[in-house]
């Protein structure tokens, strides 16, 4: 698998969270994440737990608070989205600082916001202990097709080198004096990005006969079994099987 880089969502560290198997991880986010969209909404301290929950883990794995928050801005277009939810909703409505809003639409921003929240802060915790060379393989583990492991796994690649294709053109078009100003700069936009999506293309195309001629069939070589003991499996499991009661606990009271 390719893409052993280090990503900028990572933070390299010998926590006993990082040193854990990557699909014991994935598993544990996933299994947390369905907890938590189960749980009911009115259940209000159950968030409050989870939370507590994802802050021993960030704990474990010594990533500071300031590092995690700062992978939360992903979520600034839900809350957008959330905040007007409360304004647009139908149903009973109640003043709230003068305003007129929908209880419906409270409710909703509140269940979008907290399980939106609680979502990505686990998604941001696995990244942030987990190489994405690693998170590849997990998905491999866990049987995932592996077509989608592949089309993951050069995305990631390639990802980088295009991002460097597009630094290149920007220099090219600024050493010619070329600045994006208004309705007129478009048309040189939209030609860079049909040059940039042809040059692409090829290289893709390049990179294909490439694989081919070295003996490519359509699976990539497992280079690193990756195997987890019961006692890690234990370990990730942590997460989802103390939310799980805290869920259940939920719906009960």
């Amino acid at each position: 698998m390719g893409a052993g880089h280090a990503h900028k969502l990572y933070r390299h560290g010998h926590s006993p969270v990082h040193a854990l198997p990557p699909h014991t991880k994935l598993a544990a986010v996933f299994a947390f994440v369905i907890v938590v969209v189960s749980t009911p909404r009115e259940a209000m301290w159950a968030f409050a737990l989870y939370a507590v929950l994802l802050a021993a883990v960030a704990y474990a794995a010594r990533v500071p608070a300031g590092f995690l928050l700062k992978r939360l801005l992903i979520e600034v277009p839900f809350v957008a989205f959330a905040v007007l939810m409360p304004f647009v909703a139908q149903g009973e409505r109640v003043e709230v600082l003068g305003m007129s809003l929908s209880v419906n639409g409270l409710w909703g921003a509140w269940n979008v916001l907290a399980k939106g929240t609680l979502g990505v802060a686990a998604s941001a915790l696995l990244a942030s202990t987990t190489e994405l060379r690693e998170l590849l393989l997990g998905l491999q583990r866990l049987k995932l097709p592996p077509l989608l492991v592949q089309i993951a796994s050069f995305m990631i690649r390639y990802g980088d080198v295009i991002a460097d294709e597009m630094r290149r053109m920007k220099i090219a078009r600024e050493s010619r004096g070329f600045e994006a100003r208004g309705v007129r700069s478009w048309g040189v936009l939209a030609k860079s990005a049909g040059a940039l999506f042809i040059r692409s293309y090829e290289r893709g195309e390049r990179v294909h006969l490439a694989m081919v001629s070295r003996g490519y069939t359509g699976s990539m070589p497992v280079i690193d079994e990756v195997t987890a003991s019961r006692a890690q499996w234990s370990y990730a499991l942590a997460l989802p099987s103390t939310a799980l009661v805290v869920c259940l606990l939920g719906w009960t009271l």
